[in-house]
């Protein structure tokens, strides 16, 4: 797909040749959560890039570094996950960047805990962030899903919104929560590698199903 890099006669406010989004939730107590496995990847990749991401305006913190040659503009929404389309359009004016020069990384129900799966464009879903990023800039960006396993209500998987509510606010601990750090650190390492050698390279050489489901009884 050809794209072209947005610019104003000024030049954009936070100029980078890559924008890589984590969606999660604002507030000390959603920061350890499994919700904010996104935000986890950017925490990872603003340690490696030497920029950390400050509160900036009302949408987000951002911050700029450098990483694999190229300057990253690192974001993380203010909006809580439902509304992240508009931390995500503002981004994009800020950084100069477009769908081609952009990664969203997020947690995913339906994917075993620790699994990885990077792909270009695509639907929803059913994740509220990625409607909202939808609506507000389409889907053609590159994106890095993070499985973080689906609740167990009486030894089986969970759609209850409650359950499911409960389960991705929680806090993972132990056997899980070493493999969504192992995850985490393999997603920073696969920005990277789309950042260089792009996103087919680093589905190719990340893309993994992890263990079987080890999420929680609820």
């Amino acid at each position: 797909m050809a794209f072209k890099k947005l610019f104003s006669h000024s030049g954009p406010r936070f100029a980078a040749d890559w924008l890589v989004v984590g969606l999660g939730n604002p507030g000390q107590e959603y920061a350890r959560t499994r919700h904010n496995v996104g935000w986890w990847i950017v925490n990872e990749l603003a340690r490696r890039a030497g920029a950390q991401p400050k509160t900036t305006g009302s949408l987000m913190a951002i911050g700029v570094g450098n990483l694999a040659g190229q300057k990253i503009a690192l974001v993380k929404p203010k909006t809580y996950v439902n509304l992240s389309g508009k931390a995500v359009a503002q981004a994009l004016q800020w950084t100069g960047c477009d769908a081609a020069h952009t990664v969203v990384v997020y947690d995913d129900l339906d994917m075993n805990v620790g699994a990885l799966r990077i792909r270009v464009g695509g639907g929803h879903g059913g994740h509220n962030g990625l409607k909202s990023i939808g609506q507000a800039v389409g889907l053609e960006f590159a994106r890095i899903r993070v499985g973080i396993g689906r609740p167990l209500h009486s030894g089986e998987p969970s759609w209850d919104p409650d359950v499911v509510a409960g389960y991705v606010l929680g806090v993972p601990s132990g056997d899980e929560k070493r493999l969504l750090d192992e995850a985490v650190g393999l997603a920073a390492d696969a920005v990277e590698t789309i950042m260089s050698e792009g996103a087919d390279a680093a589905a190719s050489r990340y893309n993994r199903k992890g263990p079987a489901n080890s999420a929680g009884e609820s």
